[in-house]
């Protein structure tokens, strides 16, 4: 069996990541049985500062004849930010219905929290973003600029059908790990949409009797997440309290070199998206300090949607190995001082 994966290296770091991951996927294929094919596409910031656009004209209908995609970061200090997520990430996730977004906070053994208390193991949850809808779906618009009366109108969209399947998604997670969901709205301020999504939990919540669920507003949560992070298990939320629950999630949890992510489509007609979680981090590319550990926790969790576990095991345990020894090498962001070679020279050893 031979996976065709599309490799968008994209900005920053995520060109470093990507490119010492891929080998290592390569390796656990040849490990188990299988072989990976990847096409590297060098669409990103470069290609806007060149042509005008983040990505060529057709770039969609090329991605889309891959098994999955695996993503670098898209960012670029002199673009701004709005520019780079519109013109690739965005596309990508509503062209090809990517409609999860699956972001898991693990603290490793081995990994020293900011928060006093906590040991490898205690913290373990995943958030269940909505991704392709919500505070992100691109409705509103700006008139009468540079006047001062310009206004600018920002528009959410929740449906009955987006937001039933990432809740029901988000209760099938639950039902196979720890039976508990934590429902995240703000629907005290926002009375329409946020209502909407709480109703629905609440009617899908009659199918799951083995499910616990809780329901907190967005600051509560936000806070209890630093308070009690361990008593979490799968949170279900929008796309931008999702967005932003998860940074704090990859923190609490160590570092943001350690979040990995899956943009998961239901769709057999496309591929779903993995990607590290940390951006493109301009301030250290090109060093060679880049943390890989979460583009390799990103392609097992790519390895596992297609469906094989055993190599996707493979990397994670080698990576939860690496952080287990005191002696392994480590990147600054962990206290280290060894860089990205090291790191996955080290993990390609230990596989």
């Amino acid at each position: 069996m031979t996976y065709d994966i599309a490799h968008l290296p994209g900005d920053g770091i995520g060109v470093e990541v990507t490119e010492a991951t891929l080998p290592l996927v390569e390796r656990v294929a040849d490990d188990h049985g299988f072989s990976v094919e990847a096409t590297t596409y060098g669409w990103g910031s470069e290609h806007y500062i060149e042509h005008g656009s983040m990505m060529p004209e057709g770039a969609l209908d090329r991605l889309a004849d891959h098994d999955a995609i695996f993503l670098g970061a898209v960012g670029h200090p002199d673009i701004p930010d709005h520019v780079t997520l519109r013109g690739m990430m965005l596309p990508i996730r509503k062209t090809f219905d990517q409609f999860v977004c699956e972001r898991p906070s693990v603290l490793f053994e081995g990994v020293e929290s900011p928060l006093r208390g906590y040991e490898g193991g205690d913290i373990d949850f995943v958030v269940y973003r909505e991704n392709t809808e919500g505070e992100y779906a691109d409705i509103g618009g700006r008139e009468h600029r540079g006047h001062e009366h310009e206004l600018a109108v920002q528009s959410a969209v929740f449906t009955r059908h987006g937001t039933e399947r990432i809740v029901r998604a988000a209760f099938e997670a639950a039902t196979e790990r720890d039976g508990k969901l934590t429902n995240v709205t703000k629907s005290n301020a926002q009375a329409y949409g946020m209502v909407l999504w709480d109703d629905i939990v609440e009617g899908v919540a009659e199918e799951y009797p083995a499910v616990t669920v809780e329901r907190l507003l967005v600051d509560a949560a936000s806070m209890d997440l630093i308070r009690r992070p361990d008593e979490f298990d799968v949170v279900v939320a929008s796309n931008l309290f999702g967005d932003i629950l998860t940074d704090i999630g990859a923190i609490v949890s160590g570092s943001m070199g350690l979040a990995p992510s899956a943009n998961v489509t239901h769709d057999e007609r496309y591929p779903s998206m993995y990607e590290p979680v940390h951006g493109s981090a301009p301030d250290i590319a090109g060093q060679g300090v880049a943390n890989p550990l979460a583009a390799v926790l990103s392609a097992a969790m790519m390895l596992e949607d297609l469906g094989e576990p055993a190599a996707a095991d493979a990397l994670h345990d080698a990576v939860a190995a690496q952080l287990a020894d005191p002696g392994a090498p480590r990147t600054p962001d962990l206290g280290g001082e060894s860089g990205t070679e090291a790191v996955t020279a080290d993990l390609r050893d230990r596989l």
